[in-house]
């Protein structure tokens, strides 16, 4: 009798781990293989996914309950605009998007980025190039983040191209930091105006350390004189932000070694900052060819730093061929400066100094052909 009663309690036993075992199965939010196969089936039916696509997308969610979600989700992204392609994109990149609470979570933030103006393909790719924006609280950090970034850029028009640009300013973790960096900003005498221009140039520079953005300020107002009101200021904050402060060093050292003097480097550097941005090899490349081959003095080029942002190989070497070629044949020309002349416009620049010679010399446009789109 002992032995039975023993024999039903351990088949009660049995019985009830191998319940657990099943409601385990059944109810568990892990994506089991049986679950993977349901996701991997609802996205090749519902969006048209390959097996293969369908199957990466779902090795991203590692769990879930339901996919009654689902079908609200892809159909108020219908409502919204978005094309099939597009929701393939977006739920490829964050297939958790599926399974988020719609009413609740993913409605409210994808209207809030909608009364920005984001729309279609553009609310796409920035929301895929930073899904944890849909992560971010809605009252906590996604309204309070454009609100400030609203007072800065002025308008949601301006928030849009910023958003284009970084879409993680968004979901950039603390946007106290942005308003202590604008504040910084004006308080060291920079207009409204040229901040704008400066974070929609270049959006990262107001999330960086304040102490980052001190820097910079101090090295652009002391080391290149390049005053805060100064309609150059946000390209000389731009090109100093986007490059250590040794490598520029290196950079203006080369011009050193063509004889520029200080006032030459600040010259250039105030009306083209962008030339501190050139690449060494280029710098080098330029230096030698105006200053050695063409024989220009530093104050000259320093005068004209757009020269030396010219392409070598598609607009200064071309047209200095051109015109070696109408000396040579001695023929009459416009006597352009060498600035002047890589300055003009392709078209004008043919309409100068090609066209008038074309009966003489048929292929006188052969070495710009290279330089022009078919």
């Amino acid at each position: 009798m002992l032995v039975r009663f023993k024999s039903k309690i351990q088949g009660f036993a049995d019985l009830h781990s191998l319940y657990s075992f099943n409601s385990q199965y059944l109810y568990s939010t892990t994506a089991t293989p049986a679950r993977t196969h349901l996701l991997v089936k609802y996205l090749v039916d519902s969006l048209g996914f390959s097996k293969q696509e369908a199957t990466l997308a779902s090795s991203k969610v590692t769990s879930w309950k339901s996919l009654k979600n689902s079908d609200l989700v892809l159909n108020f992204l219908k409502q919204i605009g978005l094309d099939n392609t597009q929701m393939k994109k977006l739920v490829s990149v964050s297939p958790k998007l599926l399974f988020y609470d719609f009413s609740k979570i993913l409605k409210p933030k994808f209207q809030c980025l909608m009364d920005l103006g984001l729309s279609g393909s553009d609310l796409v790719n920035v929301i895929s190039k930073d899904v944890t924006i849909v992560e971010r609280g809605l009252v906590t950090h996604l309204r309070p983040t454009i609100d400030c970034l609203r007072r800065t850029l002025g308008s949601d028009e301006n928030i849009v191209k910023a958003l284009k640009k970084t879409s993680w300013l968004l979901s950039f973790g603390a946007h106290n930091i942005i308003e202590t960096n604008v504040l910084l900003l004006r308080n060291s005498g920079v207009p409204d105006v040229r901040i704008r221009k400066l974070v929609l140039r270049n959006p990262r520079c107001i999330t960086q350390k304040t102490v980052w953005v001190k820097d910079l300020l101090h090295r652009l107002e002391n080391d290149f004189r390049v005053p805060p009101d100064s309609a150059m200021f946000p390209y000389g904050f731009h090109t100093l932000a986007s490059q250590k402060k040794s490598r520029c060093e290196k950079k203006i050292g080369i011009f050193k070694s063509f004889g520029w003097s200080d006032d030459d480097v600040l010259t250039m550097f105030r009306k083209l900052p962008y030339c501190i941005a050139l690449s060494e090899v280029k710098i080098q490349k330029g230096l030698n060819f105006f200053m050695k081959e063409c024989g220009l003095e530093p104050a000259y080029l320093a005068s004209r730093p757009s020269i030396l942002v010219f392409s070598m190989e598609k607009r200064v070497l071309p047209r200095m061929k051109v015109l070696k070629i109408l000396d040579e044949k001695k023929l009459q020309r416009r006597k352009y400066a060498l600035y002047n002349v890589m300055s003009l416009t392709e078209t004008k620049f043919i309409e100068y100094f090609v066209l008038p010679y074309k009966d003489q010399i048929p292929d006188l446009y052969e070495p710009l052909k290279k330089t022009v789109a078919p």
